[in-house]
């Protein structure tokens, strides 16, 4: 299997989800800007969406979006847990979550990318993204994770995102549920693992 990622994005989920089902792939990296691979192929002819992540199973057949590609993996090896089993309510407990994270989590980090956003529209989505944020923050001081207290997809694809605060001046201290929650999920090793092989990646 490849991996296509970059640095910073949330292609960080599905490759802390290759490294704790401990399944073996190659981590190609994408330049966002010019489309090209590291290995000098062109991205849009591997997902012409043109975005991160995608992952290549042998064969050639290709799978994007993040949520989808980490439920395909965690089902590869069911008996690691990262997932509840297909049909039961646990699992669409699960597709409520990362339902929730893709669209109101990090589709509201989305807009604060844009730095030439008027500041008005700014603290609009800022705050829409906060409400969104308390959420989260309420159902983590009940429990260590999210769904069935149990470390999963939700809580890998939710610490990707949530990384990206620091730099867009989301102040996560407001939530020390959710900064307890950043500190659980990033001692673990396999996370340990993915952030320090895209760093290394980085510095080629």
């Amino acid at each position: 299997m490849k991996l296509y990622y970059a640095p910073g994005t949330c292609s960080l989920s599905p490759h802390i989800v290759l490294r704790e089902l401990d399944l073996p792939f190659d981590l190609v990296r994408v330049d966002n800007r010019s489309k090209r691979t590291a290995d000098g192929r062109d991205f849009l002819a591997i997902n012409p969406k043109g975005y991160v992540a995608a992952l290549e199973i042998d064969g050639g057949q290709v799978l994007t979006e993040g949520p989808a590609i980490s439920q395909y993996l965690a089902d590869l090896r069911p008996e690691a847990g990262l997932a509840p089993p297909a049909g039961s309510w646990a699992r669409s407990q699960l597709h409520e979550w990362l339902n929730f994270i893709s669209a109101e989590i990090h589709g509201g980090f989305g807009p604060l990318f844009n730095r030439d956003l008027p500041e008005a529209a700014r603290a609009w989505w800022q705050a829409r993204l906060e409400k969104r944020l308390e959420h989260v923050a309420t159902a983590l001081r009940e429990r260590q994770a999210l769904v069935q207290d149990r470390y999963g997809l939700a809580d890998i694809y939710l610490y990707a995102v949530l990384r990206w605060a620091p730099q867009l001046d989301v102040d996560l201290a407001r939530w020390p549920a959710l900064e307890a929650f950043q500190r659980r999920i990033e001692s673990r090793p396999a996370v340990q693992a993915a952030l320090a092989a895209e760093a290394a990646d980085a510095d080629r």
